[in-house]
């Protein structure tokens, strides 16, 4: 099942639906009903696919990214490594991203993206049976500002920092897919979520343990090896296996 957020023009309000062939039926929630509408879906404008109360992302989930990033002397990560990119950080597919001015190194990382569809709670026995479905989702990065910062709100967490989208795909089997990143047409990363160091449910399992995530919460699940920096003028695609149309932005502005 393919689930859109969307609208028809700038106007109008957020609607959900599940597209049908060239068709988008309106539903009252991702997991609601229909209500008898529809749009063509030539006519629908995509939004973000989510409006999380938060974003749990995974950091270091891939031994070719630790490698590039120069922490392969380390012991492999015993749990995953968590940080939060708040909701002001969301933006949906085709979005224009200024660079930003307070960085001289924006850097893209193309990831498998996890929505939530129902409460979990800590406890909760098999926590991924309450995930509506997958996407994809781009963790821009100030990487001057992660190393320079205290802590990471501003490399992570600025406004439109976490492109999401095209769409949900419920579908999808998040152990056996492939993320790859395009960047002006040239393919700069590529993952299969079978060699994360941490799957998908355990990455929930994990978070559940100790935070509840709300419905519409989205769980970044890490970037594979190949991240690297972006400049106004670049386009960058994000495609999953299985989603059917890849994740694009643009950055915008002048830079630094």
């Amino acid at each position: 099942m393919r689930l859109i957020r969307f609208n028809v023009d700038e106007s109008h309000e957020a609607l959900w639906g599940e597209v049908e062939g060239d068709r988008v039926v309106v539903m009252t929630s991702p997991r609601g009903s229909r209500t008898g509408d529809s749009f063509p879906m030539a006519s629908a404008r995509l939004l973000a696919p989510a409006t999380p109360s938060k974003i749990i992302c995974v950091g270091r989930n891939y031994f070719g990214h630790i490698r590039e990033m120069g922490n392969d002397k380390e012991p492999l990560p015993e749990e995953p490594g968590l940080f939060l990119k708040g909701p002001n950080s969301v933006a949906g597919p085709f979005s224009e991203i200024p660079y930003p001015h307070f960085t001289n190194e924006f850097h893209y990382e193309g990831e498998l993206a996890v929505v939530i569809g129902k409460k979990i709670l800590p406890g909760t026995v098999r926590p991924i049976e309450n995930v509506l479905g997958y996407t994809a989702g781009i963790d821009l990065t100030a990487r001057d500002r992660q190393r320079g910062d205290l802590q990471w709100t501003r490399a992570k967490s600025a406004d439109a920092f976490c492109p999401l989208g095209p769409w949900i795909e419920t579908g999808i089997d998040p152990d056996r897919t492939v993320v790859r990143t395009f960047v002006n047409g040239v393919q700069r990363q590529e993952g299969r979520t079978e060699d994360m160091i941490f799957p998908v449910s355990v990455i929930l399992e994990y978070i559940s343990a100790f935070m509840t995530l709300e419905e519409g919460d989205v769980v970044l699940t890490g970037t594979p090896e190949g991240v690297g920096e972006i400049f106004p003028g670049d386009r960058v695609e994000v495609t999953v296996d299985g989603l059917g149309a890849p994740l694009v932005m643009y950055v915008s502005g002048e830079g630094a």
